[in-house]
């Protein structure tokens, strides 16, 4: 009996099949504002969750593929490498690949249910776990109504940081246990131009690992709640041996989406999202872990031919912005 009345009470709250959600698709500050033709950011809510997905467009599609790191990945077509018409990131663990569905629907309907082999919508996604004490509602996802927003949302040249999108509800810090705490992450992004080249990153840190700044010490995350600081791992079983340092909570994944200009091939954007991939282990203490499911999307919208920045330096501005992108998650 007491298991019927859990469940009836479960069956009582609101939820994506009987609750009549309204997505909401318009952010204020902070927001970084950038300058990228082809390339368009949807982002959607439901603050019934809060849940959300952060949808990336090219309405003139683009070249991609995935990077898959994480040991825990939740993803959509990410074993696809080449043509690309959007990329969708959300929360709501595997039940948020839905969204991804809502985005290839909409995309769809744009081209007139359209089903010609050659007119099919391919749309990447990956998902991150956000069922945490921050939700008010567990049972709301991002589902295929929210997908349909945030790409009918979507515009060119603004991404809203800090808790919006697939990150409302990300948190960061989780290695460390009691006495330490973790905090709220969010979704970040770094941009940067260099004649007509262009590269961008964007982040949604939900990460295991604590958020390390440019001095190398710890700035989000294992917050030891008794002096108000932060400590890397290794800096805890420094200070605490090995206390606080139980079997990390599941849940966890940083998803990046790496987008440039120039065109590449498939190798030299392969490469490219290794060495980013790679990179973020700066910004983020630790990184690829079991406990992750980190995936990174490289992108080339292929409007600026070859040379206008070598595949090296693109390489390391990226590499750069990412940590800049983590850094401005929340």
């Amino acid at each position: 009996m007491a298991l019927l009345r859990t469940m009836d009470a479960m069956n009582d709250r609101p939820h994506d099949d009987t609750s009549g959600l309204t997505p909401a698709t318009e952010f204020g500050e902070p927001a970084l504002e950038f300058d990228f033709p082809g390339l368009e950011i949807g982002v959607a809510e439901y603050a019934e969750g809060p849940t959300g997905c952060t949808v990336f467009h090219f309405p003139q599609g683009a070249t991609g593929l995935a990077d898959v790191r994480g040991g825990a990945p939740g993803t959509s077509l990410t074993h696809r490498e080449g043509w690309v018409h959007a990329i969708c990131l959300a929360g709501g663990s595997v039940y948020g690949l839905e969204a991804c569905a809502g985005v290839s629907a909409e995309l769809l309907a744009r081209r007139g249910y359209d089903t010609d082999w050659s007119n099919i919508a391919i749309v990447p996604g990956a998902v991150l776990f956000d069922f945490n004490r921050f939700r008010k509602n567990r049972a709301i996802y991002p589902d295929k109504q929210l997908g349909r927003a945030a790409i009918r949302s979507a515009r060119p040249n603004r991404f809203p940081l800090g808790a919006r999108g697939a990150g409302v509800c990300a948190t960061v810090g989780k290695w460390l246990r009691e006495p330490y705490q973790l905090e709220r992450g969010g979704q970040g992004a770094a941009f940067h131009r260099s004649g007509e080249a262009r590269v961008a990153v964007f982040a949604v840190v939900n990460s295991v690992g604590c958020i390390v700044g440019r001095d190398g010490r710890a700035v989000r995350g294992h917050l030891d709640p008794a002096t108000g600081r932060r400590h890397r791992v290794g800096e805890a079983r420094g200070i605490a041996g090995d206390a606080g340092t139980d079997a990390p909570p599941p849940g966890n994944t940083t998803l990046t989406v790496v987008v440039v200009n120039q065109r590449m091939g498939l190798r030299e954007l392969r490469q490219l999202a290794r060495q980013v991939h790679g990179s973020m282990a700066r910004a983020i203490d630790p990184f690829h872990t079991m406990h992750d499911g980190d995936v990174l999307y490289a992108v080339t919208t292929n409007a600026l031919d070859p040379g206008a920045l070598a595949h090296e330096e693109a390489s390391y501005v990226a590499s750069e912005l990412a940590w800049d992108a983590v850094l401005r998650a929340f």
